[in-house]
């Protein structure tokens, strides 16, 4: 019999429920609301508070097909033009079959939120944006409205932006909880899960933690509100959440201790992505190093880790997001972006993970948008009443440090970019307004504009590292899972038995492309997904393990 087993048999469970769900941001929230209502005692192991990258977020629910919400908008959609629409941005991260049931689970998706307390609201943005302000709740949150979504379906908006000032991912992660604690789901908050506890079948029966549950409380409220800083404003400051996460190792080192909890159903991973661990970056995307990691310190790839050390398989490792938004001012759509050789990047009117990727992979990371003085003027008015208060500090910032020039040459020449293919860039694109032809990247005509006499704006976009127009970057790859119960599988390409996955833990709709909102939806998907099975699993192996004798029930 294995020390785990021995263990066991002795009794030295320290707590014990149904399923445990490892992770309490969006998925992991879901997955413990829909395994409560399966009918199964659940408990969540949280390494800090809770809220996790869901909380930190825009709070975005890229749904659509007929939402409640778009039809008090006034939205017309349907399955099959959203469909048309995320074939073409979900790739194959998932099959058709999968894909389809999301589409068609999705204006239900949003009944379910809020019946859980999630607030939306039917207000239309009027314009092109990256993120909505505070007077609007409902946008185009991808690429539907470039040539690139045109192509293949009819553009509806179906960025859901839960209602909240800010960046309002709180105000998805909050209700989630309050609901989750309505029911009597358990949360051990202070809780680092470490190890898998596996029998000598392989079967997932428990997991080994790192727990703060025995400090003292001021140590834990120390604890806490350290991370809380960690998270925000260290997102935007990776020296202060360094400092914090120094802190944070001093008081567990000395006030942790190892507790072992049995999951007689299953275990599911909602631990989040690996964006904010350095070596695990360096190894998979080292290209993504000089962006914002967009997550907590918790997103450090150890989900991932614990289920690969019980033989998970993974996939698309090395698929990062990183997002250069151009908008607001929405005037920018009317911009042309060029790179070091002065070569046309992509559509403007792209989203920005588009963008990103398109400067990263293609033409190193080094961008600059031209505007001539009239567009600049336009985009300088806009910026007041379209923007949100961090957006203004980017285009400020974009702003102050611009290059300007009377001619194309003399702008080019203070950015350090090729003045001759400057020159030819700006001439085929207004050659191609003037002749009534489609634009050589593809932009919607409605959004071109004729670059004009100087003087000339060429401001940097290009992806380095920036305090005050950083590059917010996630990772998208995760563990492999059945996509039609989120059981983890194995390098075999078989089930690992009582272990499940759920949001960015695990691949999913958003693992090959990302577009605003997609990934949080992907958590509630797949979460309550991950929840009703872990919930119904069949119990294998257990005759030969006897009864534990908990400590402490939940």
């Amino acid at each position: 019999m294995s020390s785990d087993l021995q263990a066991i048999a002795g009794g030295e469970w320290d707590l014990t429920a149904d399923v445990v769900v490892v992770g309490y941001g969006a998925a992991g929230a879901a997955a413990a609301l829909e395994a409560t209502e399966a009918g199964a005692q659940v408990l969540v192991l949280e390494r800090f508070a809770g809220g996790g990258a869901s909380a930190l977020s825009g709070g975005i629910i890229y749904a659509g097909g007929g939402t409640s919400v778009q039809h008090e908008a006034g939205v017309r959609d349907t399955p099959e033009q959203m469909l048309a629409y995320l074939e073409r941005e979900v790739g194959t991260a998932v099959t058709p079959e999968t894909l389809r049931r999301f589409v068609d689970e999705s204006p239900a998706l949003i009944e379910w939120l809020k019946g859980h307390g999630v607030p939306f609201e039917a207000s239309l943005c009027p314009y092109k944006t990256s993120y909505p302000n505070d007077s609007y709740y409902l946008y185009y949150s991808g690429s539907e409205v470039s040539g690139y979504g045109r192509e293949v379906a009819t553009p509806a908006q179906r960025g859901h932006r839960v209602k909240g000032k800010g960046t309002s991912g709180k105000k998805l992660t909050g209700p989630l909880a309050a609901s989750a604690s309505r029911r009597g789901i358990r949360v051990e908050t202070l809780t680092q899960a470490t190890r898998l506890i596996t029998d000598d079948n392989g079967t997932v029966i428990g997991v080994e933690c790192e727990s703060l549950r025995d400090a003292p409380g001021r140590v834990r409220d120390r604890y806490a509100r350290m991370a809380k800083i960690a998270a925000k404003p260290g997102i935007y400051y990776p020296p202060l959440r360094k400092a914090m996460e120094r802190q944070l190792a001093k008081l567990d080192r000395r006030y942790r201790t190892r507790i072992r909890i049995q999951a007689r159903r299953g275990v599911v991973l909602s631990a989040g992505g690996f964006i904010a661990n350095r070596e695990m970056l360096r190894e998979y995307g080292p290209q993504y190093r000089s962006g914002l990691a967009l997550g907590t310190t918790g997103d450090d790839g150890s989900g991932i880790r614990m289920a690969e050390r019980v033989g998970a398989a993974t996939d698309r490792m090395g698929n990062i997001s990183a997002w250069r938004f151009i908008l607001p001012p929405s005037a920018f759509t009317g911009s042309v972006l060029v790179d070091a050789e002065g070569r046309r990047v992509i559509d403007e009117t792209r989203y920005g993970a588009a963008v990103g990727h398109a400067l990263i992979t293609e033409h190193g990371g080094k961008g600059w948008l031209l505007a001539d003085d009239g567009l600049m003027r336009t985009a300088i008015s806009q910026i007041r009443t379209q923007s949100a208060w961090f957006q203004r500090g980017q285009f400020e910032a974009m702003r102050r440090n611009a290059v300007r020039g009377e001619t194309l040459d003399a702008v080019a020449a203070k950015a350090g970019i090729n003045a001759d293919g400057l020159r030819a860039t700006v001439a085929e694109h207004n050659a191609a307004i003037a002749n009534g032809a489609p634009d050589p990247v593809g932009k919607p005509a409605e959004f071109t504009k004729t670059v004009g006499a100087g003087p000339f704006w060429l401001l940097d976009v290009g992806i380095k590292p920036s305090v005050v127009n950083p590059c917010p970057m996630l990772t998208l790859g995760g563990v492999v899972v059945d996509e039609g119960t989120g059981a983890v599988k194995s390098a075999a390409g078989t089930d690992i038995p009582g272990l499940y996955a759920a949001g960015r833990t695990a691949v999913g709709i958003c693992s090959d492309s990302y577009v605003s909102g997609l990934s949080l939806a992907d958590c509630i998907f797949s979460g309550r997904r991950a929840g009703r099975f872990a919930a119904g699993a069949e119990v294998l192996s257990r005759a030969a393990v006897p009864e534990a004798t908990t400590v402490e029930g939940n």
